[in-house]
């Protein structure tokens, strides 16, 4: 049995999740730089060396989605992502209503009557 890979399709879903993920640890490190400096623990050049570095990432990252035409496959992931999160959190938050729903699923996530 052959495997027909798409070489087209595979590096566009591969940059897909690379830059997806680039920017899932990007807005990680812009929370942590809004801690910081609301914390009071940067320096005023501190704050300009970061600000910068954050900017010229956000703009080599949008020209990377740009330039390969994956911003849509990169907001839909991200999305999805974002989702996923959503819920995980939400089952950590609200324990009680995760086994509520746990026990009336069956194989397949089906519902059990």
């Amino acid at each position: 049995m052959t495997l027909k890979v798409n070489e087209e399709s595979l590096k566009h879903g591969v940059l897909t999740l690379v830059v997806t993920l680039v920017e899932v640890i990007q807005e990680a490190l812009e929370t942590q730089a809004v801690r910081r400096l609301e914390g009071g623990d940067l320096t005023e050049e501190e704050q300009d060396r970061l600000g910068d570095a954050l900017l010229e990432l956000d703009e080599a990252m949008d020209q990377i989605k740009n330039d390969h035409g994956i911003t849509g496959s990169v907001d839909d992931l991200h999305r999805g992502l974002d989702d996923v999160v959503d819920e995980v959190v939400d089952k950590l938050i609200n324990p009680e209503r995760w086994a509520e729903e746990s026990g009336r699923k069956g194989d397949g996530g089906r519902e059990v009557q």
